[in-house]
């Protein structure tokens, strides 16, 4: 009545633990998340002969930039902003946001519901914040210093 298991079969099932067992671990790594933001600001320019000097102003803050035309008739607009834009996360994962200045002498972050204060990512360094996702939802994340451009948004899906 007692099966004969062969050693061949024993090793299989082995293998397929060991197998079984790294899925298992690379699940729960995946559980920890780091995500790298840029903080950036587009610019674009022309000079007057191809493009007028716009007359209309832009929104109030310091999110866009309008310079007038210099001597030679070049203008700028620029706008700062997250890059991406948009982050997405699960609910449950523990998740590292760590943003670069590049663009901006400072940038105050506010990452709603996750950061309740502003923290300061200057240009050149790293600003990190860490936190369980634990609240599904879409959250602001917002720079003080570039209202009302430099906005994104968390998204936590729910598990």
């Amino acid at each position: 009545m007692g099966r004969k298991v062969s050693v061949a079969a024993l090793a299989g099932l082995a293998v397929v633990g060991v197998l079984f067992s790294g899925l298992i671990a690379g699940v729960q790594a995946a559980d920890e998340r780091v995500i790298y933001l840029a903080l950036i600001e587009p610019k674009g320019g022309v000079t007057v002969d191809k493009e007028p000097y716009p007359a209309g102003a832009l929104p109030k803050g310091g999110g866009y930039v309008k310079k007038a035309p210099d001597q030679n008739g070049r203008w700028e607009v620029s706008a700062y902003q997250f890059s991406p834009a948009t982050v997405v996360v699960k609910q449950g994962e523990r998740v590292t946001l760590e943003m670069v200045g590049i663009n901006g002498a400072k940038h105050s972050v506010h990452v709603e519901k996750y950061r309740p204060d502003h923290f300061v990512v200057k240009r050149g360094e790293i600003g990190r914040l860490t936190f369980t996702a634990d609240t599904p939802g879409i959250f602001k994340i917002h720079c003080e210093e570039h209202q009302p451009a430099m906005e994104g948004t968390l998204v936590v899906l729910p598990r």
